[in-house]
C-alpha cells in the first residue's frame, strides 16, 4: 500500500476518532442533542468508508455495528443510557487501538468480532442488553489481563514491586505448588527459608505474610533475582516442602513496567496519551506566498551569482539587500505554517476526562477556551504530556468527591477549565479548577520531611513560593497512590518541560476554592534574536528578550565581598561570565575588575543580576538549537547557534546561569 495514502489515511482517522469522542461526550450530557446525534452518525459512517476503502475489514465491521447502533439511538428506538455509552465508547476505544497498530505495523491484526456482536446483541435485545455487554467485555478485559505477561500470574501489581532493575541480573517469577499439606502456613514458612538461601526475593504475591500465614489459593508467587534461570528450577527442586514450580523470566515485563519513580503508572499514562503531531493543515494562500517566495529566491540568486562573476559589488549589495528583505518573509511564512491550533492536542482530553472522573467516582464540567490559539508544532507535541499531568492532578486531588462538595456548600459537580490566550509572542495556557485548593501545611510538612526545604527557609517564604514547592522532583502530599496520581511524579516533568522550552509555569491557588496552574510559552522557539557579547576569546549569545539595559562597569560596588550595581534602588549582583565559564583570556578576573568591561542589566522579571563581559557586539537573529546528549541541561546555557562564518555560538540561558 502506498505509503503516502496510508499516513493521509491514519491522520485523517485520528482527526475523526476525536470529533467522534467529543460528540458522543455532548451526547451523553445531553442526549436530546440532534445536532451531536446528526455528527456521531456522520463520523461513524464516514470511518466505516474509510477502513473499508483500505482494506481493513474488521475495523470496517466494528465501524459498522457503531453505526447501526447510532443509527437505531438518532430514530429513537434505542435510548441513551450510560450502559450504551459505555458500550459505544469501547469501540471507539478499538478503533482508535487498529489505527495505532495500522500506523506501527502496516496492518491490523485486532478481532473485532466479540464488539461486534455485543453492538449486535444490544441492537437485538435493547438498552437493556447494554448492561449485560458492559459487564461481559468487564469480565473478558479482566481475562485478558489475567493471562497477559505470564500464564502463572506474573501480571500482579508491579507498583508494589520495589525492584531496582540496575541491580537485578534477571528477574524470574516462580509459581510455587506445594501439593497437599497439613500445615500451608508452616511449610510455607520453612519453603520460604530454604528459597531464600538460594536466591534473593524481590517480592511476593500476594503478600509475604499472607503467603506464611497460608492465606493464598493453590499457588503463590515469588520474584526472584537470578543470573541464570534454568538454575531455579533445579534449585526449588531440592526444597522438600515444594511439590513443583513452574518459572518464567519477566524481566522485561518489570523493566517497561516500573515508571519513573518505581511505579507501574506506564498503562495509566498511555490509556490517553496524546501522540507526537506528524501532519499540518496549509492553507492555500500561504502555499502560494511560499511559491512566489522561491521564486524571488531563484532570481534574485542568478542576480547575485552574475554579479559576483562581473565583480559589479554594487549589484551584488543591492541583491543581497533583496535576498535579506526575501529571506525575512520566507522565515515569516513557513514559522506561521508551523503554527498548529492548540485544538490539535486538547481535543482528546474531554473523553481523558469524562473517563477519570468515571473512575474517581467525581462531577466534573470540563471547557476549553481559546482551543483556536495557535503553537509552533514542536511546542504544541512538547506541552501535551504537561498538561495531561496538570488535568489529572486537577481531577485527583483538586475536585473535591461530590458529597465532600456539598458538605462545604459548592454543587456536587466541580468544574475545570482549559484557558488559552495569546499576550503578543506569547501563550498563555491556564488549568483551573474550583476544587480544595493546595494545602499549605501539608505541602510544608512534606517539604520538611523530605528535607526540601527547613522550618526557618518555610517561614521567610510566602504562599506563591511554597506552592512553587510542587514542581520539586518526587514532591506529593498525598499518602495514597491511585492510578490517577499521587506518586510524586508529574508537576516536574511540567516544570523541567516549559523550562526547556524557554516559558515558565507557575501556580496561584485559594484554599477551599481552587487552583490555577500557568503555562507561559513562546509561540515559536527555533528563531531568537539574540546579543552577542565578547569574552576573552569566546563569544556568547543573550535573548534579547531577556535584556533590560547595557552601561559600563563605573558604577560596580562591593556588598558584603559582592559585586553589584543599584538601579532604581533595586540591587542587581554581577555575574562574571569569564569567570564563571572560565574562559581564557578574559579580562575581567575574581574580585575586580581592569576597566572597559560591559554590563548587560537583564529584566527583573527575569532574573535580577547583570552579567559583566568585555565588549557588545552586535544582535542578530539565529536559529537556535537545544542542548542534547551529556551537554542537556548544562547550567548558565540553553544551546548553541551556528553563526554565517560557520562558528559556532552557546546561547545563554539566564535563569540557570
Amino acid at each position: 500500500m502506498d505509503d503516502q495514502y496510508l499516513d493521509a489515511f491514519i491522520r485523517e482517522s485520528e482527526e475523526e476518532i476525536t470529533k467522534l469522542n467529543n460528540s458522543l461526550l455532548e451526547l451523553e450530557s445531553d442526549p436530546e442533542n440532534r445536532e451531536a446525534m446528526d455528527q456521531i452518525f456522520r463520523t461513524a459512517h464516514t470511518l466505516k468508508g474509510n477502513f473499508g476503502a483500505m482494506g481493513f475489514e474488521g475495523a470496517s465491521n466494528l465501524a459498522h455495528a457503531m453505526e447501526d447502533l447510532l443509527d437505531e439511538m438518532r430514530d429513537g428506538n434505542m435510548s441513551v443510557t450510560p450502559e450504551v455509552m459505555d458500550l459505544i465508547f469501547q469501540g471507539v476505544d478499538e478503533i482508535e487501538a487498529i489505527v495505532g497498530q495500522i500506523e506501527s505495523e502496516g496492518q491490523a491484526n485486532t478481532d473485532t468480532s466479540e464488539t461486534v456482536t455485543q453492538l449486535r446483541n444490544v441492537l437485538e435485545g435493547g438498552a437493556e442488553a447494554a448492561g449485560g455487554a458492559a459487564a461481559d467485555s468487564d469480565t473478558v478485559e479482566a481475562s485478558a489481563d489475567a493471562s497477559s505477561g505470564s500464564e502463572f500470574g506474573a501480571d500482579a501489581d508491579l507498583s508494589s514491586v520495589d525492584i531496582d532493575v540496575d541491580d537485578v541480573d534477571r528477574v524470574a517469577y516462580v509459581d510455587v505448588d506445594l501439593g497437599d499439606t497439613d500445615m500451608p502456613g508452616v511449610d510455607t514458612m520453612f519453603a520460604m527459608e530454604s528459597v531464600e538461601e538460594m536466591f534473593d526475593i524481590l517480592a511476593t504475591d500476594p503478600d509475604r505474610t499472607d503467603i506464611e500465614d497460608g492465606d493464598y489459593e493453590d499457588t503463590f508467587g515469588l520474584y526472584l533475582d537470578t543470573d541464570d534461570l534454568g538454575r531455579v528450577d533445579a534449585e526449588l527442586d531440592s526444597v522438600g516442602q515444594i511439590s513443583a514450580t513452574a518459572v518464567e523470566d519477566v524481566t522485561d515485563d518489570i523493566v517497561s513496567g516500573i515508571g519513573s519513580d518505581g511505579s507501574s503508572d506506564a498503562a495509566a499514562e498511555d490509556e490517553h496519551s496524546v501522540d507526537e503531531i506528524k501532519s499540518v493543515r496549509v492553507d492555500v494562500d500561504q502555499l502560494d506566498d511560499l511559491h512566489g517566495l522561491v521564486e524571488q529566491l531563484v532570481t534574485s540568486r542568478i542576480k547575485l551569482r552574475r554579479a559576483v562573476e562581473d565583480e559589479n559589488m554594487d549589484s551584488a549589495e543591492e541583491t543581497l539587500n533583496e535576498l535579506d528583505k526575501i529571506t525575512g518573509s520566507l522565515q515569516n511564512t513557513v514559522m506561521d505554517m508551523r503554527l498548529i491550533p492548540l485544538k490539535k492536542v486538547v481535543g482528546k482530553f474531554p473523553r481523558m476526562v469524562r473517563d477519570l472522573s468515571r473512575e474517581l467516582g467525581k462531577e466534573v464540567d470540563f471547557e476549553i477556551e481559546g482551543e483556536e490559539i495557535e503553537l509552533d508544532r514542536t511546542i504544541l507535541t512538547e506541552i501535551s504530556d504537561p498538561l495531561m499531568h496538570i488535568i489529572r492532578n486537577s481531577l485527583d486531588h483538586g475536585v473535591e468527591a461530590p458529597e465532600t462538595r456539598v458538605e462545604n456548600g459548592k454543587p456536587p459537580q466541580g468544574n475545570v477549565t482549559l484557558r488559552a490566550s495569546r499576550e503578543r509572542d506569547h501563550v498563555v495556557i491556564q488549568v483551573e479548577d474550583d476544587g480544595a485548593g493546595l494545602d499549605v501545611d501539608g505541602i510544608k510538612k512534606t517539604a520538611i520531611e523530605n528535607d526540601v526545604r527547613s522550618a526557618d527557609e518555610l517561614e521567610m517564604m510566602d504562599n506563591s513560593e511554597i506552592y512553587d514547592l510542587v514542581f520539586h522532583p518526587g514532591f506529593s502530599t498525598t499518602n495514597e497512590v491511585t492510578d490517577t496520581s499521587g506518586r510524586g511524579v508529574g508537576m516536574d516533568v511540567v516544570h523541567d518541560t516549559v523550562t526547556r522550552l524557554d516559558g515558565s509555569v507557575d501556580v496561584d491557588s485559594t484554599p477551599g476554592e481552587g487552583t490555577t496552574v500557568s503555562l507561559r510559552l513562546p509561540v515559536t522557539m527555533a528563531i531568537v534574536k539574540v546579543l552577542f557579547v565578547q569574552v576573552g576569546n569566546e563569544e556568547y549569545g543573550i535573548p534579547i528578550k531577556n535584556v533590560d539595559e547595557i552601561t559600563r562597569t563605573d558604577d560596580i560596588q562591593q556588598v558584603n565581598g559582592r559585586e553589584v550595581i543599584k538601579q532604581n534602588d533595586e540591587i542587581y549582583p554581577v555575574v562574571d561570565l569569564g569567570g564563571t565559564f572560565d574562559v581564557p583570556g578574559r579580562k575581567a578576573t575574581d574580585g575586580g575588575t581592569e576597566g572597559g568591561e560591559m554590563l548587560v542589566r537583564i529584566r527583573e522579571s527575569e532574573r535580577q543580576i547583570a552579567l559583566r563581559c568585555d565588549a557588545v557586539n552586535a544582535q542578530e537573529e539565529v536559529v537556535v538549537k537545544p542542548l542534547e546528549g551529556i551537554l542537556s541541561g548544562t547550567p548558565g546555557l540553553s544551546g548553541t547557534a551556528v553563526l554565517g562564518d560557520g562558528n559556532i555560538v552557546h546561547i545563554l540561558d539566564v535563569v540557570t546561569l
